[in-house]
């Protein structure tokens, strides 16, 4: 990471591509390092000129006395690549390209950008670009502002990351509004070799950095990445990182044949990243202001000890001098993952005490509109010492006799003492400006809306919940793995690439799965055979891999009870299917012992280039595509994570005996997924996996299979893995 201190912190810049014309990329970014106050040496260099902005020029970077750290380059790809040439050959240590014409139009630009990465890996030079705004560190040791950006931020702790070099000076505007400063500020562009996990652990040590937001519109690395960033967002030193993630409604996935496949998308895996790695997802850029805000909150201890203010629970007391916004703030408030606390009797004499007999004195505190800043702190400080709050939203709305910077500072006064949260919302604009100024000045967070309040003290809480994880013990677990092995290999060879339940149970039987009796009929006599030998009842299933979803087809028959209902069962099944698809080849229908009753669950498999195994778990059935009730994780998966896939699906609480019901067997979905898991990265030949349903019993009872399908590929695999 060293290599990109030449970057952020070059003691010199030369600017390849630098142009005497205003309005040209070459000449803004030469002019923005200039007029920004850059506290190193700049060189501009363009051989058609004597100078440029009064700079002297020069025709070459080889011909630049001294050292050079960065080269800026500005130049179309082939004249790019000689530059790059020139400046390894002059000993730059990092290399930026701002041009665009490479990788994203494809063709001669992507050999040209694979031939410059190759140089700069070969030469242990680092490289942004090509197809980016540019760096800016503003810092005043070095004040660099190497972008087209015409606006140079203030100073900060926030840094940003993003690969979309438009949006990036609409992010700047914004942030001069909200007078947010930053360490950092990076356009990544095509990534040919600096990328999102080099940046995050290179700002991860940065002395300078303490937040991270990022705007994503592809990943490349999968495990790794999640590995990594999770040392980041929860190791030693703990740096958050907040996320938003392009394109989550895009049509989304591409087709697939499973019902994994289908949910999935790349929005699953997305999701599963930002879960395993606890990156904060956002929604808007708005969202990534206001809770980076929360997480620049520090409290200093009596000892000079900084640490961030996070909540130890979820509990809220709301303080308010209007009763609507105190209303919506307890709406968001809940659906944020928060819940209204419950005060103390001697917290309620407290307010008692202090407040008017008009005030409400539960939660959501109102204060009533005439309230002075006294009662705001006596409120703030009575709800705050409670033992049952873990934090505090103060919401002001601007009367004829609201003083909102006395407001501001009763609740400086407050929070300075206490180790919890408090976070402000003063509603209005011009009314509540100096109060807002005082809070931001002395960093205390302060929204202009309740419900913005309310969700970053939810997204705090979600951190707290990150860092303060159980960490289980894993699972012993012992699979058969040659014997799926043999498995896998003997259907390939057979030119079977779609397994039903015949191949498949016996695959998911090596890595713990419970399953049934089954066998195959031809004929109605057969499946009378069948039935009888493993004893009634039973189920009967079609089995055409030219029909994909069975239900649908008339093609399952449940409870059947006796032979003349099996004979009756084939013969309704077969001529279902038939009319269903009359063009599906149908090899016979399975006959399968009836599993114990249960909850329907979903478990599966679908395999990406470049992340690998992606694990869902869900409600399943025949509505898991209705509810969508699902969870994802990237393979590897361990204990921990598979406990978290059960309880983070809506379903949960009928699982966990909801209303009196019996408790599910939970432990055995958990073991049930870290088998699924290491069966994928096992098995490379696995592409797709559909368990739907699983039937899981009351709690030490299991879980049965009652249907599967599992799609091969001829392959060994993608290089990811």
């Amino acid at each position: 990471m060293e290599n990109l201190d030449y970057i952020f912190s070059p003691q010199s810049v030369a600017v390849l591509g630098a142009s005497t014309t205003p309005g040209k990329v070459g000449h803004d970014i030469f002019k923005n390092i200039l007029r920004n106050e850059y506290t190193g040496v700049l060189y501009p260099v363009n051989p058609k000129a004597k100078s440029i902005l009064s700079v002297k020029a020069y025709s070459s970077i080889q011909e630049i006395p001294g050292g050079v750290d960065l080269a800026m380059i500005i130049l179309p790809p082939k004249l790019a690549l000689q530059a790059v040439e020139e400046a390894i050959e002059k000993g730059v240590g990092g290399i930026v390209i701002v041009s665009a014409g490479f990788r994203e139009v494809g063709g001669e630009g992507l050999e040209v950008e694979n031939r410059i990465a190759e140089l700069c890996r070969n030469a242990g030079v680092r490289l942004i670009g090509p197809n980016c705004l540019g760096v800016i560190n503003p810092v005043s040791s070095v004040r660099l502002n190497a972008s087209f950006s015409t606006r140079m931020p203030e100073a900060g702790n926030i840094s940003f990351i993003s690969q979309s070099g438009a949006l990036c000076t609409s992010v700047l505007d914004m942030a001069a509004d909200r007078q947010f400063g930053f360490s950092k500020f990076i356009s990544i562009g095509n990534k040919a070799d600096v990328d999102e996990l080099d940046l995050l652990q290179y700002l991860h040590e940065d002395p300078d950095t303490e937040v991270i937001m990022m705007y994503i519109e592809e990943l490349r690395r999968g495990p790794e990445f999640i590995e990594a960033v999770k040392n980041i967002t929860s190791g030693v030193r703990r740096t958050p990182i907040l996320a938003i993630k392009s394109g989550r409604t895009a049509a989304g996935a591409k087709a697939a044949s499973s019902h994994t496949g289908s949910l999935a998308g790349s929005e699953g895996v997305y999701d599963a990243i930002f879960q395993q790695s606890g990156i904060i997802r956002v929604e808007t850029i708005n969202q990534l202001f206001d809770f980076a805000g929360v997480f620049t909150y520090k409290q200093e201890s009596r000892l000079g000890k900084v640490t961030r203010k996070l909540p130890a629970g979820n509990r809220v007391a709301i303080v308010t001098n209007a009763g609507g916004p105190g209303i919506v703030a307890t709406d968001m408030t809940i659906s944020s993952g928060l819940k209204l606390a419950e005060f103390s009797q001697e917290t309620i004499e407290t307010l008692s005490s202090h407040l008017p007999a008009t005030a409400n004195l539960n939660n959501p505190v109102d204060i009533i509109g005439d309230a002075a800043q006294e009662r705001y702190k006596q409120a703030l400080e009575a709800v705050i010492k409670d033992e049952g709050v873990d934090g505090a939203l103060v919401i002001l709305t601007p009367q004829s006799m609201t003083n909102a910077l006395a407001t501001a500072e009763a609740v400086v006064k407050v929070a300075r003492t206490s180790n919890k949260p408090i976070l402000s919302c003063f509603m209005g604009v011009v009314d509540v400006s100096r109060g807002v100024e005082y809070l931001q000045e002395h960093g205390y967070p302060v929204f202009k809306f309740p419900e913005n309040a309310a969700r970053a003290f939810g997204v705090l809480y979600r951190y707290a919940s990150w860092l303060n994880r159980q960490q289980l013990a894993e699972f012993k677990l012992k699979h058969d793995r040659q014997k799926a092995a043999d498995i896998i290999e003997n259907c390939l060879k057979n030119g079977k690439t779609m397994l039903g339940e015949l191949d498949g149970l016996g695959l998911l039987e090596c890595y713990g799965f419970d399953v049934l009796p089954t066998k195959l009929a031809e004929d109605a006599d057969a499946a009378v055979n069948a039935a009888s030998g493993m004893g009634f009842p039973v189920v009967m299933k079609i089995v055409s891999e030219q029909i994909l979803h069975k239900s649908d087809a008339g093609g399952v028959k449940v409870d059947i009870q006796d032979e003349q209902e099996t004979r009756d069962a084939f013969e309704s099944i077969v001529n279902n299917c038939r009319t269903y698809n009359p063009k599906a080849v149908l090899k016979g229908v399975l006959v399968q012992k009836m599993a114990p009753s249960g909850h329907e669950v979903i478990m599966g498999v679908n395999r990406y280039p470049h992340f690998g195994p992606l694990i869902v778990f869900g409600f399943g059935g025949i509505f898991v595509e209705i509810f969508q009730d699902v969870e994802f994780r990237l393979a590897p998966i361990g204990r921990n994570e598979a406990r978290s896939m059960v309880r983070g699906i809506k379903s949960y609480k009928i699982l966990d005996g909801f209303r009196g019901q019996e408790k599910a067997d939970i432990e055995k979905l958990e073991k049930l997924l870290v088998g699924l898991s290491d069966m994928a990265l096992q098995h490379p030949q696995i592409q797709e996996m559909d368990i739907n349903p699983l039937l899981v019993h009351p709690q030490g009872q299991g879980a049965t299979v009652a249907d599967c399908r599992i799609i091969l590929r001829g392959d060994a695999g993608d290089s990811a893995e």
